[in-house]
């Protein structure tokens, strides 16, 4: 965020909430940062009308006056990247609410900043190159370890090549502190970009890795391509804030980005309080060190709730061309479309559909866009993977932000209220969601999951289906009066459900399942299901086969076969097909 500022003769003519309109005798630019009233808070030129312009307002205007004086940055809205990000917590504009926390208390006055990146904070840089070297964009030309588990990798920035004439040796530096020149361009830690503008990167690589989340419902039934991006609408209590501390935590990423736009700050301030305490099943460290917070609560200012997602996605852009694995979960985009039109309004914009404004589809396009798994401009590959979970009001999933964000995102993961209220979870609903990306991970699965991953897919899909249309007639007729084969369909579907679909996120076994023992579970219940059928082919009771001991002992497999004990559950497969 610019910390300079230039008299431009610029006064406050009109207050409307957020939006600030003022008369300037210098040139403003769209996009530029500006600095509002005594106090100096933090708006951006989003209008111009001859030597009027208009500002959004990330601040609270409360008693800013007419002819309030205004400062222009010269600089757009724009992140600060380089050492120092993991593990903080920031706002929609990227000031560090921790340590501004540390400094003011916990309420934040207006027109409080501070660097993003601490100015005085040394970190142990070691070269990688030597002068002389030909560089080129986004090659590497040292490390700073930044965590005991994270090396952060010093980048030549885009738009800059050339031969490498100094470059410092191993030792302490800060973020701003000169690491190397190219040519006469000197290089340092920390970089700035532009927030709304995409990070360049040399060529985009197709998805054929899966993001392997650990919840075997996203898993198996509807894969999400590593570098792709996925919607997830929910009314309330669906889950859809569990689910992405889920994601948070066993998501295969190398760094998480959480963006908590618009949500309650209860929510924000628990996620807080726990990161520090959880342990990253990668590293044995505290999660904390490989998660960025971008935190712009519901009572924070709309603007800058707008901001959040840019914010939010340019970090996860810049570990993407480190070579990193990048996740960013958007909590959520309902309330940041809600901001669009609250602004929308004030501006006096004509409204499209619900008020929203009419280009809300081509904004949401522009921030799925910038998901991708890529070749970087160093070489390297990284990935910027999307997920966005979705409030509809009263869970109507018809609604625009809802509608729009099923055309640009591969996988759709649907929470269904009913299941919630059951108890099942995840509650993602099967005849809602969808998976895109699923071709494109078959050969990665199978190769993870023993080669007939696609067939069990498949399977498990056609079971759940049939099931869904067994249930509307016993619904008309009773389950007593179907036929067996029939009502065996609605139990195998029950099993599946509460032996593979259903997780307990507090279960130290069962919150987190790999792709083999993934593959072996749904292969296991699916060997018993075709067993079941054929004895009730040949006349088998349907209840007597349901509630035998063995059958029970399959479905808490879950629970007490980890990892390490496949062998063990194929064992326990091959007696309840013998058994049956």
């Amino acid at each position: 965020m610019p910390e300079i500022a230039i008299e431009c003769d610029a006064r406050v003519i009109e207050v409307n909430g957020a939006v600030v309109r003022v008369r300037a005798a210098r040139p403003l630019a769209v996009g530029e940062v500006v600095f509002v009233g005594a106090e100096e808070l933090i708006g951006e030129v989003v209008a111009l009308d001859r030597d009027e312009a208009v500002l959004q307002v990330y601040e609270d205007t409360s008693g800013l006056a007419i002819a309030a004086p205004v400062r222009a940055s010269g600089a757009p809205l724009s992140a600060d990247l380089g050492p120092g990000l993991l593990g903080g917590v920031f706002d929609g504009v990227q000031r560090p609410l921790d340590r501004l926390a540390r400094q003011e208390g916990d309420f934040l006055g207006r027109g409080v900043r501070a660097e993003a990146l601490d100015p005085d904070r040394l970190w142990p840089f070691e070269p990688r190159l030597s002068v002389g070297a030909d560089v080129r964009r986004g090659e590497i030309v040292g490390v700073i370890r930044e965590t005991a588990a994270f090396e952060h990798r010093v980048l030549v920035p885009p738009g800059c090549a050339g031969r490498l004439t100094q470059i410092a040796a191993a030792g302490p530096m800060r973020a701003r502190d000169v690491v190397a020149h190219v040519g006469e361009r000197a290089i340092t830690p920390a970089q700035r970009w532009r927030v709304r503008i995409p990070r360049p990167y040399r060529a985009r690589l197709r998805g054929s890795v899966p993001l392997v989340t650990g919840q075997r419902v996203l898993d198996t039934l509807f894969p999400l391509a590593l570098g792709s991006a996925a919607g997830m609408p929910g009314g309330f209590g669906t889950g859809k804030t569990i689910m992405q501390q889920q994601l948070c935590r066993w998501a295969r990423a190398d760094v998480i980005v959480f963006v908590g736009c618009g949500e309650r700050g209860n929510e924000m301030t628990e996620l807080l309080w726990k990161l520090p305490d959880l342990v990253d099943p990668r590293t044995g460290r505290p999660l904390s060190e490989r998660t960025v917070m971008v935190a712009n609560t519901s009572n924070m200012p709309v603007p800058a709730r707008e901001a959040s997602i840019y914010t939010g996605i340019t970090i996860a852009e810049y570990f993407r061309d480190m070579g990193y694995d990048a996740l960013l979960l958007a909590d959520s985009t309902s309330r940041w479309a809600e901001s669009l039109r609250e602004i929308s309004g004030r501006l006096g914009e004509i409204p499209a559909e619900e008020g929203y404004p009419s280009y809300l589809s081509s904004r949401l396009a522009a921030f799925y866009e910038r998901a991708g798994r890529v070749q970087t401009l160093g070489g390297a590959e990284g990935s910027v993977t999307v997920v966005s979970a979705i409030s509809p009001p009263g869970g109507d999933v018809t609604e625009p932000v809802t509608r729009h964000t099923q055309r640009y995102t591969s996988s759709f993961w649907t929470l269904d209220k009913s299941l919630a209220d059951a108890r099942v979870y995840p509650a993602v609903s099967i005849s809602d969601s969808y998976s895109g990306s699923a071709d494109e991970v078959a050969r990665w699965w199978s190769e993870q999951g023993g080669g007939d991953w696609t067939v069990l897919r498949h399977d498990a899909l056609q079971l759940l289906d049939e099931a869904a249309r067994v249930a509307s007639t016993a619904r008309l007729v009773g389950e007593m009066n179907l036929p067996p084969q029939q009502r065996l369909t609605l139990r195998m579907a029950d099993m599946l459900r509460e032996g593979f679909l259903t997780q307990d996120a507090y279960d130290a076994i069962d919150a987190n399942c790999s792709p083999p023992r993934q593959a072996a579970l749904l292969r296991a219940l699916l060997r018993l299901f075709n067993r079941m059928r054929d004895r009730v082919t040949h006349g088998a009771d349907v209840d007597a086969l349901v509630s035998m001991p063995v059958v029970a002992t399959l479905l808490r497999a879950k629970c007490t076969f980890g990892d390490d004990a496949l062998p063990a559950l194929e064992a326990l497969a091959d007696e309840a097909v013998r058994q049956c």
